[in-house]
């Protein structure tokens, strides 16, 4: 190989994060045309290097070249150059469809031009499966782990990269998808891409690799020929030091042990009549092709998902309906998908060992001993060689394998009537996987039962006792004693089953439009039709031209001033000083749009008012990005200081506003005020921007999840200064037709504008956390709350029913748009 082919280089790159050196002078090179091996131990440093190596992160010492050319800290330019990265756990944003996150996983030139976004998605998700259950407009966060990784591997394969790295890219892959990514590696390896194969499934590592590098601790191993190593010796470079593989000894005489668990015709979704018994000290496997019910029934056990049927602890009927009643009796369960289910990512290790453990640590039922929960989690990290800088470090810092053992420890500790465990080694080394074996074969050797569901049919073989085998939602075979090897497991599973079921265990079609993002704005419609038809018929003036210019004017004001706070709720914020803000640029054109004034000095009253609008944008942002306030203290504080500007200026309303200003702005056709009518456009066209344009789809996606967004490239710093000034701009706009309401400058005015404001996006239908929004639901939030106030006045109710009203309306809004998205989530 010639450094012409050298299309990935790591020149001395080190890395260090509190506590713990994770790479330490690294040095490899992958050469266009070869699969080069990655392997090592949990927190030996893989990851690390290849977010290095894809700009994720920058390194301390050392450089990065893809294909020449120096990249580093910047995943942009990486993807530029031509890397691209599957990671460990997807990067993909879950409020996107899957349509979109392919979109920004790559450069404008890879999409293309002549296709639908939708077709062109169709297209690269039938080129890796034609039977694949996933359509371009499902939400992410409705996909199971399988589709995600699908996904992640799609996105990557259609930036066509010169660079593909694959970091655990089979952990949640059935046997035929497998086979279908080792097609593929084989494929762009021969047209010339460098690809780097990173797992602790070794055999996969030699069937596909041509060099391997191990890492140990950060450090480099060395790189060797993959095809002159066995796998033991590549085990033994890994832990450095001779391992024994050999699956812990198997318990004897079972048959005479007590019944722990039985079950009988339990049925649920995505499994039915399964009966079953297991015994204490025993390990009961459950194998079969992914999506044939063997996940879903110990999930329905574990009362995360409703079932029907009997099931028994000790001889004792026990109801498994909900989760808590479950966990009460000792039924614990530990999830496949750790991320998403398993651990809590911003809790220290030592809290999330005892969160799991509360009745061990707690003095009476209600205080936690620091103590207590201190020496937990230490003897937790000692039994099973969690690689922490602490017990109080954050466990998201940990690596994937010991977050996995950090979970196992403190269910196994927890003195279980049954245990559950999905995937118990996912993401884990070799060397921890066999700890991990010794572990759970020591548990059930207390006789505590366990249930574990695999993918691996090696793994599955050489733990259970037992193995039952399950084809679309039912137990096909049993296999017991000697007959349970990986062939025989292998063999039940492909003959039982002809055509691979993909099943989607998600909610019904109602609820997967109640998720969707016409759903808020269909009911809004319906809403407002229902309570104008109702005002209509109580008092006809409610139709007449003077009240519909009225309200659709305080429409266009709310609607204004909506929009701006829900372009920066998209990105996962919030402004306070909106309200305030529209009270100083009344003041401030208070001072200019006088009678008598000149034309030239009413132009410097409208750029003075848009500059301090930006102004002010800019102020919330650096408070919260450079400075790292949380946007409520950020904007709470820019309140004030707008709320005491204006009050100096006008401590009490004053400066008419010229009439010839307020009749232009108040300007109307028909019934129909111009404001109106022009927020009515620009909610036409920011929605349509929001889901059609790849600005839309990165400002969704950045408010989605800001890390994924940002390894897709859109920049984080630049997103938060569009949206902080966008929103503020947008006040200033909404001051506009307040001038004609008002009249003259009230520093006061606008103050209520704020929860308004919010409360018309949260009612249209937007996410408090991001992700989520609509610029026609805030139009029609704004249109419904308004409304509101003006039917309350005609029906003559009491003002305290305008709060009642709205006070519900937004409870039914956020119970039912959260329900509707808890309910389309994937299991």
């Amino acid at each position: 190989m010639t450094d012409r082919n050298r299309l990935l280089e790591i020149k001395a790159v080190s890395k260090a994060f509190p506590g713990v050196k994770a790479l330490d002078n690294i040095s490899f090179s992958v050469f266009g045309g070869e699969v080069h091996g990655l392997v090592g131990e949990n927190g030996a440093g893989k990851s690390t290097l290849m977010a290095i190596a894809s700009g994720a992160i920058a390194p301390d010492d050392g450089v990065v070249t893809i294909d020449g050319v120096l990249a580093q800290g910047d995943p942009q330019l990486a993807r530029r150059l031509g890397l691209s990265i599957v990671r460990q756990e997807p990067a993909l944003m879950p409020d996107l469809t899957v349509a979109e996150n392919l979109l920004l996983g790559v450069t404008p030139d890879r999409v293309r031009p002549d296709v639908s976004l939708s077709s062109w998605t169709t297209e690269l998700l039938e080129s890796w499966r034609t039977d694949l259950k996933i359509a371009p407009n499902d939400r992410v966060a409705e996909l199971n782990s399988e589709q995600r990784f699908i996904v992640e591997i799609l996105r990557a394969l259609a930036a066509e990269p010169k660079v593909l790295v694959l970091d655990e890219p089979t952990e949640h892959l059935g046997p035929d998808d497998v086979s279908r990514l080792f097609a593929r590696i084989r494929s762009l390896t021969a047209a010339g891409c460098a690809v780097i194969y990173i797992s602790h499934r070794i055999h996969e590592v030699l069937s596909i690799a041509d060099r391997v590098t191990v890492l140990r601790d950060g450090q480099s191993q060395g790189t060797h020929d993959a095809h002159k190593l066995t796998e033991q010796q590549i085990v033994e470079a890994i832990v450095g030091r001779e391992l024994n593989r050999e699956f812990p000894r198997k318990a004897s005489h079972l048959e005479h042990s007590e019944i722990a668990l039985q079950v009988y015709g339990y049925h649920g979704k995505g499994f039915t009549n399964i009966g079953m018994a297991v015994r204490r000290g025993e390990i009961v496997g459950l194998a079969g092709i992914d999506g044939n019910g063997q996940r879903e029934f110990i999930r329905a056990l574990a009362g995360l998902s409703r079932a029907g049927g009997s099931v028994f602890i000790n001889g004792r009927p026990v109801d498994t309906a909900l989760f808590g009643c479950a966990a009460k009796i000792g039924i614990r369960y530990v999830p496949g998908d750790r991320h998403r289910d398993g651990i809590f990512g911003e809790l220290s290790v030592r809290e999330n060992v005892s969160i799991r453990r509360l009745s061990d640590v707690s003095i009476g039922r209600l205080l936690v001993s620091n103590g207590l929960d201190t020496n937990l989690a230490r003897r937790a990290v000692d039994d099973f060689s969690v690689k922490t800088p602490s017990i109080e470090t954050p466990i998201r810092l940990l690596s994937g394998g010991n977050q996995q053992k950090v979970v196992l420890s403190s269910v196994l500790g927890s003195s279980p009537a049954v245990v559950l465990i999905d995937e118990p080694t996912q993401g884990v080394d070799v060397g921890a996987r066999m700890e991990i074996y010794k572990t759970l074969r020591a548990t059930a050797a207390d006789g505590i039962p366990m249930i574990v569901v695999s993918s691996d049919a090696a793994e599955i073989a050489g733990l259970c006792d037992r193995v039952l085998i399950f084809s679309r939602g039912h137990i096909v075979r049993e296999l017991n004693g000697e007959d349970v090897t990986e062939h025989n497991i292998t063999s039940s599973m492909l003959t039982s089953t002809s055509i691979r079921h993909h099943a989607k265990v998600g909610a019904s079609e109602l609820w997967k439009w109640a998720a969707g993002n016409w759903a808020p704005i269909a009911i809004l419609c319906t809403v407002i039709a229902l309570l104008g038809t109702y005002a209509a018929i109580n008092n006809p003036f409610y139709l007449s031209e003077r009240n519909m210019i009225g309200m659709l004017s305080l429409v266009a004001t709310l609607s204004f001033v909506a929009f701006g706070q829900q372009l920066l709720m998209l990105v996962g914020g919030i402004d306070l000083s909106v309200g305030p803000l529209m009270g100083l640029m009344l003041v401030i054109q208070s001072f200019y749009l006088v009678d008598g004034a000149s034309m030239e000095h009413q132009i410097l009253g409208w750029l003075i008012s848009f500059v301090v609008a930006a102004g002010v944008g800019l102020t919330n942002w650096l408070l919260v990005v450079p400075m790292r306030l949380h946007p409520m203290v950020a904007t709470l504080a820019t309140f004030m200081i707008l709320q005491a500007s204006a009050l100096i200026l006008r401590p009490v309303a004053g400066g008419l506003i010229s009439e010839g200003v307020t009749e232009l702005i108040m300007t109307t056709w028909g019934a129909v005020p111009i404001g109106i009518a022009l927020a009515a456009a620009m909610a036409v066209g920011l929605e349509i921007s929001l889901f059609r344009s790849r600005w839309g789809v990165s400002l969704r996606g950045f408010g989605s999840r800001p890390e994924a967004a940002r390894l897709a490239g859109v920049q984080p710093g630049k997103t938060l200064l569009f949206a902080y000034i966008g929103c503020s701009i947008f006040a200033a706009i909404a001051a506009i037709p307040m001038l004609a309401q008002v009249g003259s400058g009230d520093p006061t005015a606008g103050v209520g504008y704020t929860l308004a404001s919010i409360a018309a996006v949260v009612i249209g239908g937007a996410s408090l956390s991001g992700g989520r929004g609509s610029f026609l639901g805030a139009l029609l939030g704004a249109l419904l709350i308004t409304q509101v106030n003006v039917v309350t006045t005609f029906l003559n109710l009491d003002d305290a029913w305008q709060s009642y009203l709205l006070g519900m309306m937004i409870l039914a809004s956020v119970a039912l748009y959260s329900k509707s998205r808890q309910m389309a989530v994937a299991v």
